[in-house]
């Protein structure tokens, strides 16, 4: 059941799309997007004036120290845990009394997640909530969202890339001009007591897609061949490429190649597979050497074999 609805209608001159969604108490939910669309998404949050968005930027005391700035927030909101508790919870014991000045850029995010922890807001938006931040902060920040789904608050997390957003969310959405678009994440493992019959209802059903997996910490994402601007051949395996972030997968480029051949995807260089229809241009630099340019945001280049640039011409109709 759901325990917030973020609602926003589109106007016809923006670039945001509208947006419904359902944040429940009992999942943290990410959305992934480029950063125009996540600030445009952030204005009209604010706009709405229903929820506050952390973002780490202002709010504490500089003068002050660890210890005495989350002792004056501990006391303003009326936190129930105790004071030492909070210090240990965030990992600020072993630098209380430090004023913020001297703080590390670490040290300085478990002190806001502590003021925002302590505001006991419903629900709770985070934006880029662990970025630039050591491995024991995003293990800290990890730590308050299962304290925050214990006390049954809603959390949203707003970041702009796909590894956090896979990291700190049980539900992950990607959004687009077009709107919302939920990114699958597969299970590492059928349950075992899967009967015959559904196994082969499940075969004649995917028999008529295919995803490419690829891995990302402990999740495995499924990625539709649209979204894929190009894979590359790096130390022997195959890294796909969705715009400019790079995600492994467990095969090589000729295992790749064969499978994904139908979607419209051409072996363009010894160490590239290209999508054919993220091709913007054709770029030929002297007589023999030529590179493909991506219809991505970072506009990326890949190099084309001077062999296969008669297939793209062929391709392409052109004359």
């Amino acid at each position: 059941m759901s325990d917030y609805t973020l609602n926003y209608e589109a106007a016809k001159d923006e670039k945001l799309p509208s947006v419904s969604l359902d944040l429940n108490e009992s999942i943290t939910t990410a959305i992934y997007s480029d950063t125009d669309l996540q600030a445009e998404l952030i204005e009209a949050i604010l706009r709405e004036g229903k929820m506050s968005v952390f973002d780490r930027q202002e709010g504490l005391y500089d003068r002050l120290t660890v210890a005495d700035n989350t002792k004056f927030f501990h006391k303003w909101f009326g936190c129930s845990m105790t004071f030492p508790e909070i210090l240990v919870m965030f990992g600020l014991q072993t630098c209380a009394d430090k004023p913020l000045s001297k703080c590390t850029p670490s040290e300085l995010a478990r002190v806001y997640y502590a003021k925002y922890f302590m505001m006991d807001h419903y629900p709770v938006v985070f934006h880029e909530p662990i970025q630039g931040v050591d491995l024991h902060t995003m293990n800290t920040f990890m730590n308050m969202l299962q304290k925050l789904k214990e006390n049954k608050t809603p959390v949203l997390i707003l970041v702009s890339n796909l590894e956090h957003a896979l990291l700190l969310s049980d539900l992950t959405y990607k959004l687009k001009e077009n709107g919302l678009q939920e990114i699958e994440v597969a299970q590492e493992q059928l349950s075992e007591t899967t009967t015959e019959t559904e196994q082969n209802s499940a075969t004649l059903t995917t028999s008529k897609l295919y995803k490419v997996p690829a891995k990302v910490e402990d999740k495995i994402i499924l990625f539709d061949p649209t979204e894929i601007d190009y894979i590359e051949s790096q130390d022997g395996k195959a890294q796909i490429v969705v715009n400019h972030e790079s995600f492994s997968l467990d095969s090589t480029l000729a295992e790749i190649e064969k499978k994904i051949e139908p979607y419209g995807f051409y072996r363009c260089h010894r160490s590239y597979i290209v999508n054919l229809q993220k091709v913007r241009e054709i770029i030929t630099w002297s007589k023999n050497t030529y590179s493909l340019r991506i219809d991505n945001k970072p506009k990326s280049t890949i190099p084309l074999s001077r062999t296969k640039i008669q297939h793209i011409q062929d391709t392409f109709d052109l004359k």
